[in-house]
């Protein structure tokens, strides 16, 4: 019997990335945060005081290709104050992803301590730990359709695996000068510390599929510009053993309380735009607010394998529980 290494799949599909897709990628990545780091601070708290977020968001990758990865996400998020210089961030995630016959879901909470010497709306650093538990699945129909020459097992295969994410994460709002007002804001994480060597076997054949870790660093600096407008520019950091390093460059433009615009591009080739409507007190209670977004990259490399376009939405909720409007 011979072993097939599942990684083949996710380099035919992912080369072009520079880096695996086990953890999916975001356009909007600023709103999974807590996702792609358990220490995560989100924005929408300081900059605007909303300590409860949800939102849900769908992403299709490379659009027109067979098997390309499709992913989909929920998220719950809350920032729990307790008027000390000591407070907690909590969360909750479930994520789907799919590329071609390999797919997994997981479901995930983290927990966060977050230290400050005052208020923690205008600074702190926080160290967050994240934990859940993973399905991963193999079409082995599907993969035989690509490897029709190799011995596989005979029926579908699933795995249950645990996973585990450390971060951290320093902000700071600015005080001096012109950047008074202004915020800054760090990350870096390890979202999945563990390794992953899940072996498949049955009486007529065997595989394995092999995680490696990630490594994600994020900056942010926030250029206020009124009480409703801001420019956000931002860069993700990816790092993959074996794999060239990814940076993604992003700036987004919020013009009014109501809209928003960004767009960016990565090392890979890949562009961003995005366009988002917010929309307040939808709810009946507290001050509140809706965000519907929408995010498109397309390709740009000009040598190599050539992906589709990618089209994702945002829907969120945010909600500041300490005030009503």
């Amino acid at each position: 019997m011979r072993k097939v290494k599942l990684a083949l799949i996710f380099v035919l599909f992912l080369w072009q990335m520079a880096l695996s897709q086990q953890i999916p990628l975001f356009t909007q990545y600023s709103e999974y945060q807590g996702l792609l780091n358990p220490s995560a601070v989100l924005n929408d708290y300081f900059l605007y005081e909303y300590n409860l977020t949800m939102g849900a968001s769908v992403r299709n990758q490379w659009i027109g290709i067979d098997g390309s990865p499709k992913t989909q996400a929920l998220r719950g998020e809350y920032m729990y104050d307790t008027g000390n210089t000591f407070n907690f961030l909590f969360g909750g995630y479930a994520l789907n992803h799919q590329t071609g016959p390999i797919s997994f879901t997981g479901l995930y909470g983290r927990v966060a301590g977050l230290m400050t010497d005052y208020d923690p709306l205008y600074g702190g650093l926080s160290v967050g730990l994240s934990g859940g538990l993973v399905q991963y699945r193999v079409d082995v129909s599907e993969l035989r359709q690509l490897y029709p020459d190799d011995i596989l097992t005979s029926v579908n295969q699933t795995k249950f695996f645990p996973d585990v994410g450390v971060g951290i994460t320093y902000y700071r709002q600015m005080k001096e000068s012109i950047f008074r007002g202004d915020n800054v804001y760090i990350g870096l994480s390890i979202p999945q510390v563990l390794g992953l060597d899940l072996q498949f076997k049955d009486d007529t054949g065997e595989f394995d599929i092999r995680r490696v870790p990630h490594y994600f660093a994020f900056l942010s600096y926030y250029k206020i510009i009124s009480e409703d407008s801001f420019l956000e520019f931002s860069n993700w950091t990816k790092f993959v053993a074996n794999a060239p390093i990814n940076y993604d460059f992003n700036v987004r433009y919020q013009l009014n309380r109501n809209i928003w615009i960004g767009a960016g591009a990565s090392t890979a080739g890949i562009g961003h735009f995005e366009f988002g409507l917010l929309l307040d007190n939808t709810l009946g209670i507290w001050d509140n607010r809706l965000k519907i977004a929408y995010g498109y990259d397309p390709s740009f490399n000009t040598y190599g394998a050539r992906f589709g376009h990618s089209h994702e939405i945002n829907v969120s909720m945010a909600i500041d529980t300490k005030s009503r409007y």
